[in-house]
């Protein structure tokens, strides 16, 4: 899942000619691209879709979203750092299978029906 979510801007910096901010996600802080937000100021709300800072929001609806994310249990995966997400991954059960390559009905796999 991917979602945007919304995020606080607590500084505003220039990687060259790129616009960057630390963005504080409920107690998680990443660095977003600010450039697709050029009106954004310390301390605004904007919705961040992979890094990238898309639209400004009021604070309400900032905390409501955060909240109704929470709620649901998606902000633990989407705001994991990378190191957390492989670890989940390593202890995730894991297919037989990846590739979907096993037949799920009776028949063998790479069979094919007659019509």
């Amino acid at each position: 899942m991917c979602l945007a979510i919304p995020g606080r801007v607590e500084e505003i910096t220039t990687d060259g000619l790129i616009r960057m901010g630390r963005v504080n996600f409920g107690g998680v802080v990443k660095r977003v691209c600010l450039d697709y937000v050029p009106e954004i100021n310390v301390g605004d709300y904007a919705i961040v879709h992979v890094g990238f800072a898309i639209s400004v929001i009021d604070e309400q609806t900032a905390q409501e979203t955060l909240e109704t994310f929470r709620a649901m249990g998606v902000l633990d995966e989407e705001l994991a750092s990378e190191e957390e997400v492989f670890a989940r991954a390593a202890q995730a059960p894991q297919s037989p299978c990846p590739d979907g390559s096993c037949s799920t009905d009776s028949e063998p796999a790479g069979a094919s029906r007659k019509s």
